[in-house]
């Protein structure tokens, strides 16, 4: 059973890197010691949208992530698609069943012998609730080198609404923290500025506010822009929020 403190500990971590080692250590007990968690909010109904843009959290070796996400073979991955047309768990037996059915695409079947070839072949698989069309998430719990599909289907049994909870509410954690790249990150100023035009202030009022000429709020406006690979202030306002980069607090 998930105990409180399970759950405060997810609560009330302050950055993703926390919650994301809290979160692994927590699944590694249920058996599952590969994790990969990802999710976009521009998704359309043609593409996942931009992978600089996709919040993504693993702690698979480099080895396979290298080829799986650097290399896109996740977007001909048969559980994306599964994840992607449906919500809740789903154990990865589905596989057997899909390939025995001839439902699998060339592309999908040769992700399953990568994944084969990396060990990766036990799981289970939980797409999240999207709040928008835009928007999804899901992640994929691979179980410890050693235990077959049936062992994992037998934790599930044991142990799957508790492990759905702590995904669930790490998922939720997740979308309230700040995630930047290196690339992306924003200046306290440039979050300010943008902070402001979210507000519906103008360059005129934010320049007044923050005691500034107009034209450097319109430079921090244009730095952000290119930071955030947005073309327009209302693209970088919507980004930035996306991310978590605006209204927060330095401590």
């Amino acid at each position: 059973m998930v105990s409180c403190d399970q759950i405060n500990a997810l609560i009330n971590v302050s950055s993703i890197e926390e919650l994301w080692d809290l979160h692994t250590q927590q699944m590694a007990r249920y058996g599952f010691d590969r994790i990969l968690y990802g999710v976009t909010h521009y998704r359309t109904s043609t593409s996942l949208g931009d992978p600089d843009d996709f919040i993504v959290l693993t702690n698979h070796d480099r080895e396979y992530t290298d080829l799986y996400i650097g290399e896109g073979l996740y977007a001909h991955a048969p559980m994306v698609r599964w994840a992607l047309e449906h919500e809740g768990a789903c154990s990865w037996s589905v596989l057997r069943r899909m390939l025995d059915t001839g439902a699998l695409s060339e592309g999908e079947r040769r992700v399953l012998e990568f994944n084969r070839c990396q060990g990766v072949t036990a799981g289970y698989s939980i797409s999240f609730k999207s709040i928008s069309k835009r928007s999804k998430g899901a992640i994929a719990l691979t179980g410890r080198h050693g235990l077959d599909q049936a062992a994992v289907d037998a934790i599930w049994s044991e142990h799957g609404e508790e492990i759905l909870a702590l995904n669930n509410i790490a998922h939720l954690r997740i979308q309230t923290l700040p995630y930047k790249t290196e690339k992306r990150s924003l200046t306290r100023r440039q979050r300010e500025v943008l902070g402001w035009v979210g507000d519906g202030k103008t360059i005129q009022d934010i320049a007044l506010l923050l005691s500034l000429n107009p034209a450097t709020v319109e430079k921090h406006l244009r730095l952000a822009r290119e930071a955030l690979g947005v073309e327009t202030t209302a693209q970088a306002v919507l980004k930035a929020s996306f991310q978590n980069q605006m209204f927060v607090l330095d401590l």
